[in-house]
């Protein structure tokens, strides 16, 4: 599976150092189900998609949504296991992060992404 680094263009921090990128049928289904945890500098892009669900999860999750131009559209802290998330109009990625990532990368919507191969 690839893997990128994500940045926050628009406050000049990182949210992930190895995110993996879940881009066909099955990636996308399975996500982040049955893993133990997510540790800290990693990640997952969910591509495409603008809603998720965290069942089957062991552990809270920080969500981004975000659009065609890489701007935070959305930006969820803390989901918590076995919650369907919200959906995010106009989201085309979803990115996940390990919970409190996105309290200390400061991102909100409107911020620029970019994903470093």
């Amino acid at each position: 599976m690839e893997r990128v680094q994500i940045r926050n263009r628009t406050r000049g921090t990182e949210l992930a150092r190895r995110a993996e990128v879940a881009d066909g049928w099955l990636t996308r289904l399975r996500g982040l189900m049955g893993r133990r945890q997510l540790a800290a500098g990693e990640g997952m892009v969910i591509y495409p998609c603008s809603s998720i669900h965290t069942f089957f999860m062991a552990f809270p999750i920080d969500v981004a949504f975000v659009d065609r131009e890489h701007r935070v559209v959305k930006a969820v802290p803390a989901v918590r296991p076995w919650r369907v998330g919200p959906v995010a109009r106009g989201a085309r990625y979803v990115v996940e992060l390990p919970a409190g990532t996105l309290l200390a990368s400061r991102t909100s919507p409107g911020d620029e992404l970019e994903w470093v191969r």
